[in-house]
């Protein structure tokens, strides 16, 4: 079998030649597209390979990979982005795969590693992937009567293990293309509204978060006729965090009184404990903090149920810790308080350092 990678990439001499080198072994040939890079980018990829391609950016990321892969001549295309690397044993394991790959398989999976488990678009520390696809299809037909055409593709999920090794944050320049999609289409696809969602809500600056809203805020009562229960959910957590820095009481009752929120997620619960917390009502804050950490899953962001909240415990017990009303008690309560807050926060302190999000089976991420 003939191995053609595939790549799009824009500004990353930091990191592509360390995924090349990587991969220069097991492929046949390397076919590079850059979207517009300012570095020396396309200079690293030269050394590698002589095809080297520019293509105009046009917001369409689809665009640049489908023209990446329309260059391609091997059996099986390997798509990778340029901050991603095989190990030596797993450079390996592809060599092996490469070596038994039968030609019923369409698609292969591997086994996505994200070492920064709080990246701003990434909850999972390990998530199955396609990676590995049939670069022409074979259609056969299936049935004995009724005959049809199979159009289900052959998975192979290997144990192939990808190191995704993250070099900041491209939310701004995804925000670019959703607004865009936005501005021309005026719907998401709901796989594309759930990402749009974790990049606001993970990543989303104030001044993206209110660009989201009027959209989120019209999108949400469709979400609701359609019965799309967790995308409300999602949509209430994200406009909860807008108002909040918007300082917009009156918009976070009206959204958290939305009947997908009477059950909350760790999100909106996480959003109504800032709210106080800016407020300096820290008892109640801790209340909806504690909430988020022990009697909610997380929708959007994993750590909302876990660091996040944790921490954010830890905080409150430290500001009640230095409250007035606990300075107004006889001194001898003061003391016995003021001691078991500030243990009760170095408690969340080494609670918030010692959680991880629990292992998902590969493929239900």
């Amino acid at each position: 079998m003939k191995f053609s990678l595939c790549m799009i990439v824009k500004n990353e001499s930091a990191v592509l030649a360390n995924c090349l080198d990587s991969l220069k072994d097991i492929m046949d040939e390397m076919i590079i597209v850059d979207t517009g890079s300012t570095d020396d980018t396309k200079k690293i990829a030269a050394q590698y390979t002589p095809y080297v391609y520019d293509f105009e950016w046009n917001d369409d990321f689809s665009a640049a990979r489908n023209f990446a892969f329309s260059k391609a001549t091997g059996d099986y295309i390997y798509s990778a982005d340029a901050d991603e690397v095989l190990d030596r044993t797993n450079q390996d394991r592809l060599k092996a795969l490469k070596r038994v790959l039968l030609p019923e398989v369409e698609i292969v999976q591997m086994i996505y590693v994200t070492e920064q488990i709080n990246h701003p678009t990434e909850n999972f520390a390990r998530d199955m992937r396609p990676k590995l696809f049939k670069r022409l299809r074979e259609f056969t037909w299936i049935e004995p009567i009724h005959e049809t055409v199979n159009t289900n593709p052959v998975v192979y999920d290997s144990d192939i293990e990808i190191l995704h090794r993250p070099q900041g944050s491209h939310s701004g320049r995804d925000f670019g293309v959703f607004e865009k999609v936005i501005e021309e289409k005026g719907v998401l696809s709901d796989r594309l509204l759930g990402m749009y969602l974790r990049e606001l809500y993970k990543a989303g600056t104030e001044e993206d978060l209110e660009k989201a809203a009027k959209f989120l805020e019209r999108v949400l009562p469709a979400k609701r006729a359609e019965g799309k229960e967790l995308l409300c959910r999602q949509m209430i957590a994200v406009l909860l965090k807008t108002y909040r820095q918007m300082d917009n009481p009156v918009g976070m009752l009206k959204v958290s009184l939305s009947p997908e929120a009477t059950i909350p997620s760790a999100e909106i619960c996480m959003e109504l404990g800032y709210f106080f917390m800016k407020k300096e009502d820290y008892e109640e804050a801790a209340e909806w903090f504690h909430r988020a950490g022990y009697d909610c899953e997380s929708e959007i962001d994993v750590a909302s149920s876990g660091t996040s909240a944790y921490l954010a415990l830890a905080l409150c017990c430290r500001k009640l810790a230095k409250s007035p009303k606990l300075k107004a008690l006889p001194q001898k309560e003061y003391e016995l308080e003021h001691t078991r807050l500030v243990e009760k926060a170095a408690e969340y302190e080494q609670i918030a350092r010692d959680w991880k999000p629990a292992e998902l089976p590969l493929g239900q991420q």
